[in-house]
């Protein structure tokens, strides 16, 4: 059964023998709701990703308890030790650095174990980087897919590009600061010319929110001597479009035969008013200047 706790009574003791999922916030230790500060006073033990962080909100908030560290690299080590404690009849609160557990972050495995071994799992929801990014960020929000981290590995993170280049869901991505660059050119690539908002430091005295096309966001990153904060990225689905082959042939034609842009400013430029990448717009460029000149 779900906790509810009034917050005045804060000696109030968790039930016995169950897994709590506790959302903490993403920036602003202020977004911490009192039902997970209620939890976080009455379990038996705190799992943290990493208890020098987690100390610090629980400070905050003169939490004292015993922080048992379970991250990504000992989840499978220390997942038994965990069940095991909730099945002596002890209650335990999982927490990431960050926003909800097992949502891109280590739990996922536990909470599938606990579950499978008929355990109480209660939710205390609160603060996800991706709904608070995606509410703010003027896309469609109707229908989304939230796809954390791409892989690390450029071939396996082309391929995961490639299969979503005809989802029409607003799609939401997590990168670190210094893969950001580097992931937009690739969707630039992949993708073609989308509509996106890059979300910055959320909640923290730097917020920042970038609007744009990729081609914008990047340009405004690329212009930065240092990137900094987790960064996650909302772009539009993509769209029902037929392109109108003859119409783009020839504003190529026009634009060649007035001799400007040069071919790879002229690509640029097309492949964000037509949607298609901005290669193919390149490659056509250069077949019908060859026609021109030939």
């Amino acid at each position: 059964m779900p906790l509810t706790l009034d917050p005045v009574h804060e000696n109030v003791m968790a039930p016995k023998g169950v897994l709590y999922i506790v959302a903490t916030p993403i920036g602003n230790l202020d977004d911490i709701t009192l039902r997970a500060l209620n939890v976080l006073k009455s379990v038996d033990i705190i799992a943290a990703e990493d208890t020098r962080h987690t100390v610090k909100l629980l400070s905050r908030y003169s939490i004292k308890k015993h922080l048992f560290s379970f991250h990504d690299h000992n989840e499978r080590d220390r997942m038994d030790i965990l069940l095991s404690k909730i099945k002596e009849g002890n209650s335990v609160a999982l927490v990431s650095d960050a926003g909800t557990p097992s949502v891109s972050d280590p739990g996922f495995r536990l909470v599938r174990e606990a579950a499978s071994q008929g355990l109480t799992i209660v939710p205390v929801p609160g603060v996800s980087a991706a709904v608070t990014a995606l509410c703010a960020s003027g896309l469609p929000t109707d229908a989304f897919v939230f796809l954390g981290f791409p892989p690390r590995k450029k071939g396996k993170r082309i391929e995961f590009l490639s299969d979503l280049k005809d989802e029409k869901k607003t799609l939401i991505f997590y990168e670190s600061p210094h893969r950001i660059i580097q992931f937009i050119d690739e969707a630039i690539d992949i993708l073609g010319p989308r509509e996106a908002v890059l979300a910055r430091e959320m909640t923290k005295i730097h917020e920042e929110f970038i609007r744009g096309s990729f081609e914008d966001i990047k340009g405004s990153l690329s212009r930065r001597e240092q990137i900094r904060g987790e960064c996650t990225l909302i772009v539009s689905g993509a769209q029902d479009c037929v392109v109108d082959v003859s119409m783009l042939d020839q504003e190529i034609r026009d634009k060649l035969l007035r001799g400007t842009p040069p071919p790879s400013v002229l690509a640029k430029d097309l492949s964000m008013k037509y949607p298609v990448k901005k290669r193919d717009i390149y490659e056509k460029i250069l077949r019908i200047r060859d026609t021109l000149t030939g």
